[in-house]
């Protein structure tokens, strides 16, 4: 299960800046992730519950922004959302390699005081 760890460096990234900012409570922490990451949404929300526990972050909020895939195919030369992990072409049934959006995965914001 990934999530875990994703939700470790995040609070750790989260934490580090918000001390640097002189903050003493985290009370959101907005993620972007795109779809081709294979992130279980309930994986990751279970996962902040879990471990936000004695952080900056106790009671913070989660939100995530979900980016969805985009592939691009050389052969048609336009953008297409692929069906499932593999990323084949709508109109020429060539797979594409080439993911253009939803690979994301970071920290967009934080809110503290």
């Amino acid at each position: 299960m990934h999530e875990v760890g994703i939700i470790q460096s995040a609070l750790g990234i989260a934490e580090s800046q918000a001390r640097a900012a002189g903050a003493t409570t985290i009370h959101e922490i907005r993620l972007r992730i795109g779809q081709m990451t294979g992130v279980v949404p309930e994986a990751l929300e279970h996962a902040m519950t879990v471990l936000r526990g004695g952080t900056l972050a106790e009671n913070a909020a989660l939100t995530v922004e979900y980016v969805p895939a985009v592939c691009w195919c050389a052969t048609c030369e336009k953008e297409f959302a692929p069906k499932g992990l593999f990323g084949e072409c709508p109109e020429c049934r060539v797979p594409s390699s080439d993911v253009r959006r939803g690979l994301e995965l970071e920290i967009v914001s934080l809110e503290v005081d």
